[in-house]
């Protein structure tokens, strides 16, 4: 494989592998390093979107939505179900094998467009005629031009880190293994409420805590009002114009203090 290339993307996630892939077809040789990392330990491109945010956020939205037509709606067409039950590991396992098909479909359009493929955490070591040095792990590649598409991370609340347990990114939330009797959201942003709306739908009582006064606020008035009706619907409990207070663990779950009385909840997400 070339170590000298015109073009490296540092980051595989939907602007780093389109713009690898654009540049590659516009005649650049080309590489994308990207750090992610399936399950076993192989490389899984796809940045945030596929790998815990767009894509298994609507595989579980999908699965969760035929569970509770199967519960509440199917008798109003004369479908009767019995039995019904709930094998969340087995609906958590489809979300991780829709993710993998899309990681392996990057990795074969990289292929197709002859994008070399790193599989690491690329930095820069040194800047010469020839271009940037970058080292991914013990290899090291130079580069004419260089395309910095990292994405972001979660950001967690002032002194209260993520555990994944009680106190929630959005990565956690995505693989819960038992659904929580009570789940709260600080924003409501679209990760916050995709969220709330797959674990309301699995049985969790679900608060959506947002400081703005309405909701969602980035969106036109009237289509903000439709919304509301319609999570409303849904049996989310949004709370608007909320100051979010201490956030401790408490127990086997978490409390947050905010201007009502406190609440306890048995997890807590942050979205911001």
């Amino acid at each position: 494989m070339s170590k000298n290339f015109d073009v490296v993307v540092i980051g595989g996630g939907p602007g780093g592998y389109i713009a690898a892939i654009r540049a590659a077809q516009l005649g650049f040789n080309t590489a994308c390093i990207d750090e992610w990392k399936n399950g076993k330990g192989g490389p899984a491109p796809g940045g945030t979107c596929t790998n815990v945010g767009c894509i298994p956020s609507k595989a579980l939205l999908q699965s969760s939505e035929h569970f509770e037509h199967a519960g509440k709606h199917f008798a109003d067409h004369g479908i009767n179900v019995s039995g019904l039950g709930l094998d969340l590991a087995k609906m958590l396992g489809r979300k991780d094998h829709v993710v993998k098909q899309n990681n392996d479909g990057i990795l074969y359009l990289f292929k197709k467009n002859k994008v070399a493929f790193f599989h690491g955490r690329g930095s820069f070591a040194k800047a010469s005629d020839a271009g940037y040095e970058i080292r991914v792990g013990e290899e090291s590649i130079t580069a004419k031009h260089v395309i910095v598409a990292t994405g972001s991370n979660a950001r967690a609340l002032p002194g209260v880190p993520f555990d994944e347990e009680t106190v929630l990114s959005n990565d956690g939330a995505l693989r819960i293994p038992a659904v929580p009797k009570k789940l709260a959201l600080i924003g409501s942003g679209v990760i916050g409420l995709e969220m709330g709306s797959v674990w309301r739908r699995l049985g969790a009582e679900v608060t959506i805590l947002e400081a703005l006064p309405t909701f969602p606020g980035a969106v036109d008035e009237q289509i903000a009002k439709e919304a509301k009706k319609a999570f409303d619907k849904q049996g989310l409990k949004i709370e608007l114009g909320v100051k979010v207070g201490e956030v401790k663990k408490a127990g086997s779950g978490v409390s947050i203090a905010g201007p009502t009385p406190r609440a306890k909840r048995s997890n807590s997400m942050s979205t911001s």
